[in-house]
């Protein structure tokens, strides 16, 4: 990351960022950075395509995300910054490919910004319906750019506070469905894992199922990546990452897979009550108020992530910025070290879809969330290559890391060979295959728009 620069009067044109984060706020978010939708809904539907062999399907996806998450601390150790993935990239492959995995990522995290607040909205009016979709969904873009634009300080804080109530609510959670599994309290389907077994066996879909079921869990673990973004504006970040990466283990092992295991066990997994199986879960414990009370959880959750990805998006076009593949004006800073354009420019389409919510608010989720393609997946697998070659680099300059991938170069090439496996498998769904070719060609069309830019800017430079 770049040092400090010296400070015009005013801050504005200050180039560093603020290493405001505490290690505690870093820590909390690498546990609830994933905790969303994908767990309190998304699990519904993997079980219903896999049955309770979706256990499976949770297992590969999470060995893949703790490989990729520990290829992503030894890179963000050794060198951290606001660019992450993109940045590293670029050290390995040039900068066009830095350009392509940063646009690429900042121009989806932009539509997940306001398909969030769209999401979170339509929540909370269908349970609470005083305000329309239309201005909730403006009062949260206001609240949260106006959080980012406070400082690292406070945005940290908050999500410090959303990642204890989403553990919190995960614990209870896993409280209660020990509860019902050993009978302690009484459940409708009885104690004991019968419901493992019963209804078609353990592989009810067979091993088709168990595919379609991880393609579907794959996209749950996106925004674990955020805490290698957040690592740039970390003290002591060599130290304090490689604690929040080594979070990820346990926190993938106990509350996503602790969680699916307690759905399928509790409930039959072919039943109507696995469409919302946290909320069903909660009813058969007879917690009063179950539905509303997982709906208010969702809404929270889906702000959580808005707030992430806000700030994860405004320090994504931040470090482009800095590196010469963005405009100029998006990596300055105010006094406070806020990148204040950067977080601008990253909320512009989240109020264009307030906007969307008063014209159609019956679709406008539907067409943003079509928008949205598989970029964690393209993220995913520009990491890895990355990580192989600045780690051979590294290796060869007798460099010795601080957070060093574990059994390098096997596991390296396992994840990789693992995330080719997925993409193969998404070409067998069609739904699946046409979204996969769209990143593709997204991805292909940014590629190429960042070489002419690259090529101009060089030309202009030498001109």
């Amino acid at each position: 990351m770049a040092t400090a620069d010296t400070a015009s009067s005013t801050g504005s044109t200050q180039k560093s960022l603020n290493r405001g984060l505490k290690p505690r706020q870093l820590i909390m978010m690498a546990l609830g950075s994933s905790i969303g939708t994908g767990l309190f809904i998304g699990s519904g539907t993997a079980i219903g395509v896999a049955g309770p062999a979706v256990l499976i399907s949770f297992l590969v996806a999470g060995a893949i995300i703790i490989f990729v998450m520990r290829m992503l601390g030894e890179m963000a150790a050794a060198h951290p910054n606001s660019g992450a993935f993109s940045y590293y990239a670029e050290r390995a492959m040039g900068r066009v490919a830095g350009a392509t995995v940063g646009w690429l990522w900042w121009a989806q995290i932009v539509v997940v910004i306001a398909a969030e607040a769209t999401g979170a909205a339509q929540i909370l009016s269908s349970l609470w319906p005083v305000l329309p979709q239309w201005l909730l969904a403006l009062v949260f873009m206001v609240v949260f750019t106006a959080i980012n634009l406070l400082g690292v300080g406070k945005f940290g804080e908050m999500e410090f506070w959303f990642a204890i109530l989403k553990v919190a609510v995960i614990v209870l959670f896993l409280v209660l469905g020990a509860l019902l599994i050993t009978g302690v309290i009484p459940s409708s389907s009885g104690p004991g894992f019968g419901n493992l077994f019963a209804h078609g066996g353990f592989l009810p879909q067979g091993w088709a199922g168990v595919a379609a079921g991880l393609l579907i869990v794959m996209f749950a673990f996106g925004g674990t990546e955020l805490v290698t973004i957040a690592a740039a504006e970390t003290e002591n970040a060599e130290h304090n990452v490689g604690r929040a990466i080594r979070s990820v283990l346990w926190r993938i092992l106990v509350f996503y897979i602790g969680s699916v295991l307690v759905m399928v066990t509790v409930l039959p997994w072919n039943s109507e009550e696995t469409k919302n199986p946290f909320a069903s879960v909660l009813a058969e414990a007879n917690i009063p108020f179950a539905k509303e009370l997982t709906t208010l959880v969702i809404a929270i959750a889906v702000l959580s992530a808005l707030n992430a990805n806000l700030y994860g998006s405004s320090r994504m076009i931040f470090s482009l910025s800095q590196r010469g593949l963005a405009p100029k004006f998006l990596s300055r800073v105010n006094a406070d070290r806020v990148p204040r354009f950067a977080v601008i420019a990253s909320v512009l389409f989240g109020f264009v879809a307030v906007l969307l919510n008063y014209l159609d608010p019956e679709n406008t989720l539907r067409i943003l969330l079509q928008l949205v393609g598989s970029t964690v997946l393209m993220m995913w697998v520009s990491t890895c290559v990355s990580q192989i070659i600045l780690r051979r680099r590294a290796d060869a300059a007798g460099e010795k890391m601080a957070l060093p991938m574990w059994g390098f170069p096997y596991l390296s090439w396992l994840a990789l060979a693992l995330l080719a496996a997925v993409f193969v498998l998404g070409f067998t769904d069609p739904s699946v295959g046409i979204q996969l070719l769209s990143t593709i060609g997204l991805t292909a069309g940014i590629a190429i728009l960042s070489w002419i830019g690259i090529k101009l800017s060089a030309k202009k430079g030498s001109d």
